[in-house]
């Protein structure tokens, strides 16, 4: 059964006749199909055949909807279901740590909790179809630059904490058929040979029961992969894997009861894609594409110039706007079935003629004054400009990070210029991660976030400009005043195959919320054509460790529209361990018609106000006050309580090498420590500024020093207090 261990080509796994075992195909996603022809190339790069392209991550993150996430992954599972697809290679819920990452359109949010929700909706939404999905790239996958070597070290606590909840709610909730491993090293380790990560969280701790499968080319060493935790090795190496797992077996380098587990886990791989396969209506699937590109579109700033009126006289200016750029370069390139372009959606909805200006060049080739000119020449015969901006293919895609989030400079100057002499100016902006909008925010009315919506991107945005659909998405990452203000930005992208995550738990909307950095647009943002109201704002303590969250909004506009209810923990008053000023700890988004109102209740658990200690290997509630936070976003408060938890009440081991100060403030020990050591020197220890000084010094120092102080004996029973303690 070695053979099934490694794949047969590019794309699918090796079949064993003779045992009845199929080959499965695999295929990439995660917003479309790229399905090749028999095997595909080595390297999965050629052309592949038409297929609906979804909006990506970058744009599913901000509809902060499990609903619309869902959808979308329904019709691609009934889309690999068409194709002969077994396995779809998405969801991707790595942290977007900085914005600088090549490959963050293919992921979520900055945030572990939003990830983790749509991440779930996804796979159940492709495996409500009877295919697989495989949750990707486990784990810290990051950046792209020396992503096939490059070791992130990162202390256990902001991995538990920031980079693992994603893909543990996944795969709790969602049940994957696999997990990939990354390229990247994990504090010195493989992804692919990390059995910590593989093997101890993954299965044992969070209790994943599918396959675990390499990401293509991860695999370096094929026995210590499987050793690990791998099963399926991919692509294919010739036969040259399963020599040397065979090799390795006979060697008595490699168990044979390991392998058997692989095989049997590669083999309950065939149990997907074998649901009723239907003709998939090309359609009704753009249907859902522009659907859900509308609902993840962000209106990040509206001075009274949106939507626009079917009158109105407008100037469409920028190449994106005819040509649009909708989705990711890489493996994940989609050969879209059609393309909505605005420029021809507009039409649909404006009752006179517009007018066209390109602007630029999106190459950035030859001089760009003369289009600008045109555009400006256009502009100030106009009622509003509407201008497309962004980054092409060349400058983001998988394979290599950006060294900047400025717009290209011939872009910024087009703002600049066009608003000079535009009535109003309203700016689109197409791009995979995120872009500065210093220079020029100041100078145009509004400006519309679409990301990279899909193949009907060009319809959505049409819908949302001209009102036909109330925008409703929110920022699923912080829009930065300069790229020095993240977080990451003195630790990226590292040095000599190392990069440190000195940042820790302050990742994106945590550290500015934390620190008070200002920032352009905070995580969360997004506005509506209507105005939504608070009415009730109630928190409710339901046991030691968790509450129930009571809010009730009212749309007091005079259109319908999707509100997003986002509840917020502050626990930075716990002094014990760090804790970030805000984390988003619910979030529900829900439609609510123009003069009415919803009432919901969002249960805060456990894992809402816990941090993971790393002393006890757990998660852990101090007890104490905590604020609850409904937020607009992740920097501005609707309302606030705080709550008192009981918490857990942990009695720490206590011994020589503890310092003064933990003996002192032990709650079992401390309270005897002066009864039970009639010493002068230890009762001056206690006093506040003695304690202060001398506090950190560890207990070992202070025997030593006072040692026939101290009766036989009372170290030590005050020592074994401590040792059998729980939570």
């Amino acid at each position: 059964m070695v053979t099934l261990l490694s794949g047969r080509d590019t794309w699918s796994t090796q079949p064993v006749e003779s045992a009845g075992i199929r080959s499965v195909r695999l295929s990439d996603g995660p917003h479309g199909l790229r399905v090749q022809e028999e095997g595909g190339d080595p390297l999965g790069f050629l052309p592949s055949l038409p297929a609906t392209c979804f909006p990506p991550a970058v744009a599913l993150g901000s509809s902060w909807d499990p609903g619309v996430v869902a959808k979308v992954g329904e019709a691609l599972g009934r889309e690999a279901q068409a194709a002969g697809i077994d396995i779809i290679l998405g969801p991707g819920v790595n942290i977007k740590r900085s914005p600088l990452c090549g490959r963050n359109f293919e992921y979520l949010s900055e945030d572990p909790l939003l990830s983790g929700v749509l991440g779930a909706a996804y796979v159940k939404g492709v495996q409500s179809t009877g295919v697989g999905a495989s949750v990707k790239h486990f784990a810290a996958n990051n950046q792209e630059t020396d992503r096939m070597r490059v070791s992130a070290d990162v202390d256990e606590r902001t991995l538990r904490e920031i980079y693992l909840p994603a893909f543990e709610r996944v795969v709790k909730e969602a049940e994957p058929a696999t997990v990939m491993c990354a390229y990247n090293k994990i504090n010195g380790v493989y992804g692919s040979e990390n059995r910590w990560l593989l093997t101890e969280v993954l299965r044992r701790q969070w209790g994943f029961t599918g396959a675990v499968v390499s990401d293509w080319g991860a695999v370096h060493d094929p026995a210590a992969a499987v050793r690990a935790g791998v099963d399926l090795e991919m692509p294919g190496t010739r036969g040259r894997s399963v020599r040397e797992l065979m090799a390795a077996v006979v060697a008595g380098e490699l168990d044979e009861a390991v392998v058997s587990e692989s095989a049997e886990r590669v083999r309950r791989l065939g149990r997907y894609g074998l649901g009723e396969t239907n003709a998939v209506d090309p359609d009704a699937h753009h249907a859902i594409a522009r659907e859900a590109a509308a609902a993840c579109t962000v209106l990040l700033k509206n001075e009274d110039v949106l939507p626009l009126s079917p009158d109105a006289r407008i100037v469409v200016i920028g190449e994106f706007a005819r040509t649009p750029r909708f989705q990711g370069g890489g493996s994940s390139h989609v050969n879209a079935t059609r393309i909505d372009s605005f420029l021809g959606a507009a039409e649909e909805h404006a009752r006179g003629p517009i007018e066209f200006a390109a602007g630029y060049d999106v190459d950035g080739d030859g001089d760009p004054r003369p289009l600008r000119e045109a555009a400006v020449t256009a502009a100030a015969a106009c009622e509003v400009a509407v201008i497309f901006v962004g980054l092409g293919e060349a400058d983001e895609s998988e394979g290599f990070d950006r060294t900047s989030i400025d717009l290209p400079e011939a872009q910024t100057a087009l703002i600049r210029a066009v608003s000079t002499v535009s009535a109003k100016t309203v700016v689109v902006l197409s791009h995979g991660g995120v872009v500065g909008l210093e220079g020029w925010h100041d100078d145009v009315d509004a400006i519309v976030d679409g990301f990279l919506l899909g193949q009907a991107g060009g319809s959505a945005l049409a819908e949302i400009i001209y009102g036909v659909v109330n925008p409703s998405g929110k920022l699923a990452e912080t829009i930065p005043m300069r790229l020095e203000d993240t977080a990451a930005f003195t630790n990226f992208p590292g040095e000599q195959g190392h990069v440190v995550y000195g940042e820790r738990l302050l990742v994106g909307y945590r550290s500015v919320a934390t620190t008070g950095v200002a920032v352009r647009y905070p995580f969360g943002h997004g506005l509506s054509y209507t105005t939504f109201r608070v009415r009730r704002f109630q928190v409710s303590v339901t046991g030691s460790d968790r509450v129930t969250v009571s809010v009730a909004v009212e749309n007091v506009g005079d259109r319908d529209g999707a509100h997003v209810i986002q509840i917020y923990v502050d626990a930075s008053s716990r002094g014990f361990v760090q804790r970030p000023a805000r984390e988003l700890r619910a979030f529900a988004k829900v439609f609510i018609p123009a003069g009415r109102s919803a009432d919901l209740e969002l249960a805060l658990d456990r894992r809402a106000f816990a941090y993971w200690d790393t002393e006890l290997s757990d998660w852990c509630v101090t007890p104490g006050e905590y604020r609850v936070i409904l937020g607009r976003d992740a920097l501005t408060s609707d309302a606030e309580e705080t709550v008192i938890l009981g918490g857990d009440h942990i009695v720490r081991e206590l011994t020589l090498r503890s310092t003064v100060q933990e003996w002192f403030d032990h709650p079992v020990v401390g309270p005897i420590l002066l009864e039970t050591l009639e010493s002068k020197l230890l009762f001056g220890l206690a006093q506040p500024g003695t304690l202060r000084v001398l506090g950190s010094l560890p207990m070992q120092k202070i025997v030593n020093l006072v040692g026939e102080g101290i009766p036989p004996g009372a170290i030590e029973s005050l020592m074994a207090m401590t040792v059998h303690s729980e939570k």
